[in-house]
């Protein structure tokens, strides 16, 4: 696995040392950005291991288990449990309240379905660059962002 995928939440956390009242909202972005990785593994990992019926996110037709941009019901759940999870570590870690776990969930289903998405239509032989780790990279970077922009329109802080 890429360190990469971890650099918005040391980005976030590293940022709450010089942007001091920004420290409730980067701290959302770094548990969102935790919440999608672990969301992407569960997804993942369970869909590919007792996915029943997995569909190409982008034309919902059926496609073996571990194709690039499959998804299904039980990764589909297993991801959103992962989210879940996480997210109650942050608040158990008091790095966030109760009221920003919609936030961070809302951020992390977000992510990692955009994630199936950029899988689905960039992971092929046309596009050499657009490596599973820079894919994960931009999975954790959209999940941090998501987080983040919630918090800043919602107004909804630790």
């Amino acid at each position: 696995m890429c360190v990469c995928i971890y650099i918005q939440g040391t980005l976030c956390a590293i940022a709450t040392l010089f942007l001091p009242t920004w420290i409730p909202i980067l701290l959302i972005g770094y548990v969102a950005s935790l919440a999608t990785k672990l969301s992407d593994t569960f997804a993942s990992e369970i869909g590919k291991a007792y996915g029943k019926r997995t569909f190409l996110i982008t034309t919902l037709k059926p496609v073996p288990p571990g194709t690039e941009g499959a998804v299904s019901l039980e990764g589909t759940v297993a991801g959103v449990v992962g989210s879940i999870l996480m997210a109650g570590a942050g608040v158990g870690l008091k790095l966030m309240s109760l009221n920003a776990v919609p936030l961070v969930l809302v951020a992390a289903f977000v992510a990692t379905n955009v994630e199936s998405l950029l899988g689905a239509s960039l992971q092929n032989e046309r596009h050499p660059w657009a490596t599973n780790e820079f894919i994960n990279f931009l999975n954790t970077l959209i999940g941090s962002a998501v987080g983040i922009a919630l918090a800043v329109s919602l107004r909804v802080l630790v």
